[in-house]
């Protein structure tokens, strides 16, 4: 399945991932058996993310720093069947969550001086 990628929205990318989860992987697995998928997709970014940019290195034949971007996808990918299983859309989701933080965060970063103070 082709998919055109100059610009998805996420309520796009959820029915995709619904169509290729009803099509190509035959059925969902349980909400419970993908939030084990996430955790460990997450795993995988949190390893990466360490040996690119922390103190690891990356051992003989290691994935290297570009399967970030793969390993990424496979979080949003699980993320958005998850919520395609609950009943979530996203899009609505992520509004909300940005209106909360803008509501609640307004001013607070603004005034850290943790965050305003150069390094």
């Amino acid at each position: 399945m082709h998919v055109d990628n100059t610009d998805i929205s996420l309520r796009g990318a959820q029915q995709t991932v619904d169509r290729w989860i009803r099509t190509t992987g035959v059925r969902y697995f349980s909400p419970l058996t993908n939030m084990a998928v996430l955790t460990e997709e997450v795993g995988e970014v949190a390893r990466i993310m360490a040996r690119t940019y922390g103190d690891q290195s990356f051992k003989p034949g290691d994935k290297s720093a570009d399967a970030l971007a793969d390993e990424l996808a496979d979080v949003l990918w699980v993320t958005l069947a998850i919520a395609n299983q609950t009943g979530i859309d996203l899009a609505d989701a992520f509004a909300a969550n940005l209106d909360k933080k803008n509501r609640r965060d307004a001013s607070r970063h603004i005034n850290n001086s943790k965050l305003t103070e150069q390094q």
